[in-house]
């Protein structure tokens, strides 16, 4: 008996040893609730597939509270290995000269087996250095769509399969549903800054700044003032006024689901991501999808839409061994496998086209119906210069000042064209002192 306790105490240590040898890789996230457990499941599947490093996911709040906590861990020294941060990041992730590790430098180091070319165009190339170059590995990436209810379409006499295709349609089918009395309200939206100013300039291949929306360099400039923006901003302040729209508040708008679930409003754009909650909720009636309208005079439209969401950016002053388990852990994470698993399951997109692929060959898509609405959208054109995304620094706070504008318009203070030029001169303000205090 004795003899058999030792052994097992001597394997019992062998075991801890092991477990204590291997690396760990700490990650900082922005997901929380269904998200995050479904991250923490991916990050277990990982752990158990290999011996020689674990990932530690830490949940450090909203994606501005983890991206200013890592920063400040950073300075104090304390930084993790990986953050997760939102695409209006980006710019300021580039700027911070000596804290970035460029994932195609880690990937290229650590002899792992990387190629940009397997994800999607409009994905990776919004987190490319002008020379092409990756410089994030993304991770969860959506773009806004629309839903709608097709029992309202039915009862307004609307063909519940033919989604309104342009803006213009969109205020007849909104007039008919009210004037019919299907529903009260014709459309509600989250995001008036991603959706109604940055994709629907991205849509009709138009800049919303110089120098490639901020890709060519601190020196950018604010054009989001343009005939385009104009024109839709004021419909939206008429449409508001008229009753056919109901706004859905700052930021995400978080008045705007509750809007569409309840049945008050028959039309809903918001993430392509927000679509396993829309199907949750919207437990009363049939839900329909399609692309973002496009206005039909505009020439060049429908051209394709930009993403939202976050890339995982690596830090700088860790040793070797940790970022050779970080670049294991991103080829694992980018695997076709693992990757289709976290779309089908989020509603992001798949960020490779080799899990797009797999998703389709397993039927996912044609057993779900709207799922590849967001990957057709994406991928309806190859991106231009004004349809890649944007590089813009302290756009989180730009991103405010947009929400202010747009309610100073419904409230009537200002016009469009004048709303719209506040939030291009008080922005400019803040590019010129991101462009003054970049890389310090």
């Amino acid at each position: 008996m004795t003899r058999y306790l030792t052994v097992s105490a001597l394997a019992l240590g062998a075991m801890t040893s092991a477990a204590a040898a291997q690396t760990e890789v700490h990650w900082w996230h922005a997901m929380g609730g269904e998200l995050g457990a479904k991250l923490e499941e991916i990050v277990a599947g990982y752990n158990a597939s290999q011996q020689d490093y674990v990932v530690v996911p830490t949940y450090k709040g909203t994606y501005p509270e983890t991206m200013t906590a890592a920063i400040a861990a950073f300075r104090a020294g304390e930084q993790p290995a990986i953050v997760q941060v939102f695409e209006v990041g980006t710019g300021t992730m580039m700027a911070a000269q000596g804290a970035v590790y460029p994932v195609y430098q880690l990937m290229q180091d650590m002899d792992e087996p990387f190629d940009p070319a397997a994800f999607l165009p409009a994905v990776v190339g919004y987190y490319t250095d002008p020379a092409g170059n990756m410089l994030s590995m993304p991770f969860n990436s959506s773009t806004p769509i629309m839903y709608y209810n097709k029992d309202v379409f039915e009862a307004a006499g609307l063909n519940p399969e033919m989604p309104p295709k342009t803006w213009e349609e969109l205020e007849q089918y909104s007039r008919q549903i009210m004037e019919s009395g299907a529903a009260p309200c014709g459309f509600t939206t989250a995001w008036i800054s991603w959706i109604h100013t940055e994709n629907l300039s991205a849509w009709h291949n138009q800049p919303i700044g110089t120098l490639e929306n901020g890709f060519g360099g601190l020196g950018t400039e604010l054009s989001l003032n343009g005939p385009l923006q104009v024109l839709h901003w004021g419909n939206l302040a008429r449409w508001q006024e008229e009753g056919l729209f109901q706004y859905g508040g700052p930021g995400g708008g978080d008045d705007a689901p509750p809007k569409f679930y309840s049945q008050e409003c028959a039309i809903f754009f918001n993430s392509s991501a927000g679509r396993a909650a829309v199907v949750a909720n919207a437990t009363d009636f049939e839900v329909g999808y399609g692309m973002l309208p496009y206005y039909a005079e505009m020439e060049g439209s429908p051209q394709n839409s930009i993403i939202g969401g976050a890339t995982l950016w690596v830090l700088q002053g860790k040793d070797e061994e940790t970022y050779r388990g970080a670049a294991d852990f991103f080829s694992y994470l980018s695997s076709p496998e693992v990757q289709a698993d976290w779309s089908q399951f989020s509603g992001y997109l798949p960020i490779t086209q080799a899990a797009y692929d797999l998703s389709k060959e397993q039927g996912f898509y044609e057993a779900n119906p709207g799922s590849e609405l967001s990957i057709q959208q994406i991928t309806l054109n190859s991106p231009t210069e004004n349809s890649k995304g944007l590089r813009f620094g302290n756009y989180v706070q730009i991103r405010d000042i947009i929400d202010e504008e747009f309610q100073a318009l419904l409230a009537g203070d200002r016009d469009a064209q004048a709303a719209l030029d506040a939030v291009v001169e008080r922005g400019n303000a803040l590019l010129r002192e991101f462009e003054s205090t970049a890389g310090q």
